[in-house]
């Protein structure tokens, strides 16, 4: 077996200290993406992959840590969490710099590490997703992968930090045990690839739900003609927001007809938040690129979803259309607005795929205490939308 394999790398497998010991609960029920159920949404047409992966060089890398089960002992778990790693491209971040830009919707969260980019306009780390009480840990280890990759990172005068989002994952997860540490943040970017995008209950979203069912990671993407020109446009989601009444899947009122199945044992549950990369290859600049997040909140609503007051929907959005060498001229330049609209429909589109992914891929999961999300049931999901005529 090689290291990569051992150590839990690829596409998200669990790193051999962390094995997993689910209960019937937790059992892996048959899951698929909602295309494959039959659920096409909007008209746009997908990469490949259906992933953000879809855009040439994006790398997605997961550590996922499942262990323990029955009561809460802090420190010792159980354990629900991980990271989510996400890279702009394989070369030198902190050296070949991306257009970057971010937009915070409700802002009762954290995305740490952004002031590089409202202050120059450029993406220069990774991005990563964890656990609410894991920031701090997660942002050790990938500056430490960071200072290996570029020795005199701090030597140059740029203030270049990795990107850390988290949610709040505490109704499965021992989170005052912050299990999280450094290095499965490094494992985590060490795992990045291109390709298939692993989803639901893995890396960061491991501990996740999205209107009270199980839900965690998602990702879709959406090819994007412009003139004589496609480009893509690709989005990745740690989904932990909303009420069972509110969620629509294309529309239909699909948590108004399931009612059952609601979240067991445990207190309330505070977990409200939303975090979204957006990434194209489109030659796009700080300000379009804003313009990109701002639609993240339109495909965030045409599920359901409010930004709730205790709410932190924080997105960032970056392209890889053009390098940026720091500290030297560059010449630039951007796609014509008169195409913009184009884009804008993408991330809409793929926003609201990508959060139903991270539902319909989500197994049932039980963690501290015996709290238990389900699934959203497929079966019955299917029935809706065929009666409401919106699969054949």
């Amino acid at each position: 077996m090689d290291r990569r394999t051992f150590i839990g790398l690829g596409l998200g497998a669990l790193v051999p200290w962390c094995a997993p010991s689910w209960t019937s609960a937790t059992s892996l029920e048959n899951r698929a993406r909602a295309r494959s159920l039959g659920i096409v949404i909007g008209s746009m047409q997908p990469g490949p992959f259906n992933a953000i992966t879809d855009v040439p060089g994006i790398q997605v890398g997961h550590v996922t840590l499942v262990r323990g089960d029955g009561p809460l002992v802090v420190g010792e778990g159980p354990v629900r969490t991980g990271v989510t790693a996400i890279l702009p491209h394989g070369g030198t971040l902190s050296r070949e710099a991306c257009y970057a830009a971010d937009f915070t919707l409700n802002g009762n969260g954290e995305l740490t590490g952004v002031g590089f980019v409202r202050q120059r306009g450029l993406l220069a780390a990774p991005i990563l997703f964890t656990n609410t009480s894991s920031v701090g840990n997660v942002y050790d280890g990938a500056l430490r992968w960071m200072m290996d990759r570029d020795p005199g990172l701090f030597d140059r005068g740029d203030r270049i930090e990795p990107i850390i989002g988290e949610t709040w994952g505490d109704f499965l997860n021992d989170t005052a045990g912050r299990h999280v540490r450094p290095e499965h943040a490094y494992e985590a970017i060490e795992a990045a690839q291109s390709g298939l995008v692993a989803e639901g209950c893995v890396g960061g979203g491991t501990a996740m739900r999205a209107f009270d069912f199980k839900a965690g990671i998602g990702s879709a993407s959406r090819i994007v003609p412009c003139a004589d020109a496609r480009y893509t446009a690709g989005v990745i989601v740690q989904s932990n927001f909303g009420r069972r009444d509110q969620l629509r899947v294309d529309g239909v009122p699909v948590g108004r007809e399931i009612l059952d199945q609601m979240p067991e044992r445990g207190g309330p549950r505070k977990n409200k938040s939303m975090l979204v990369v957006v990434a194209t290859d489109a030659p796009l600049i700080p300000v379009q690129l804003q313009r990109l997040c701002k639609r993240v909140s339109m495909g965030l609503a045409r599920t359901g979803a409010i930004s709730s007051h205790g709410s932190g929907d924080l997105f960032i959005a970056f392209s890889t259309g053009k390098r940026v060498v720091l500290d030297q001229p560059v010449d630039a330049y951007a796609l014509n607005n008169r195409w913009i609209s184009h884009l804008h429909q993408a991330v809409i589109e793929a926003t609201e795929e990508a959060i139903l992914n991270s539902l319909t891929m989500a197994h049932s999961m039980t963690g501290r205490d015996g709290n238990t999300y389900h699934a959203l049931p497929l079966d019955r999901l299917v029935q809706i939308m065929r009666a409401h005529g919106r699969i054949e």
